[in-house]
């Protein structure tokens, strides 16, 4: 089964960034996927993306398909490793641990259901209707396992997951469970071990 979302949900402009970010050296592969699904607008050669602006999630994860399929799955683990860099984050991470359980703040601040921000940082709320990343270290070990459920290819949440713990651990590295269920098996979720 594949994963679902709910209606009315809107992906953060500044997310979009990554995606230019990650084709900087092929800018017209980003801007014919992105423009083919209404993501920014054309100034001169380049995709202007209004940060400030929402996009409907259906856009966004057609986007998402038309990359895989015109470069295939590394372009999606690139895209994933460049969100950080552009996507709102919880303040006050300093350690990998915290930077891994923040994967999921920083997904619902990048999120709105009918024009509402899906985590309120005053009461620690989240909104349903977009999944979740989930975290859950393992005592004893320098291992962190995250079951990821929302609608995202495998390789984009590989590449998040990537940048957020190599930032505290160098050497982190993050696999993904062939053995549990798998998004592009038509599973509803997938799961990472994050070790270092």
């Amino acid at each position: 089964m594949q994963w679902t979302f709910e209606q009315g949900i809107e992906f953060s402009g500044s997310m979009a960034e990554a995606i230019t970010e990650s084709f900087k050296l092929f800018p017209s592969v980003a801007a014919k996927r992105l423009l083919n699904h209404g993501i920014g607008t054309m100034k001169g050669k380049d995709v202007v993306i209004d940060r400030q602006a929402w996009y409907p999630i259906e856009s966004w994860l057609a986007a998402f398909d038309g990359f895989a399929s015109a470069v295939g799955p590394r372009a999606l683990l690139q895209i994933g490793q460049n969100v950080p860099k552009f996507a709102a984050v919880p303040p006050g991470i300093n350690d990998i641990h915290g930077a891994i359980a923040a994967v999921n703040i920083g997904y619902h601040m990048n999120h709105r259901k009918k024009g509402k921000v899906m985590f309120d940082p005053g009461t620690g709320q989240f909104t349903p209707g977009i999944g979740s990343y989930g975290f859950a270290p393992v005592a004893g070990q320098r291992k962190i396992v995250s079951v990821c459920e929302n609608p995202y290819p495998c390789e984009f949440d590989r590449g998040i997951l990537t940048t957020f713990a190599t930032k505290f651990e160098r050497l982190a590295r993050v696999g993904h469970d062939d053995a549990a269920p798998c998004r592009r098996n038509n599973g509803s979720s997938c799961t990472y071990v994050v070790t270092w």
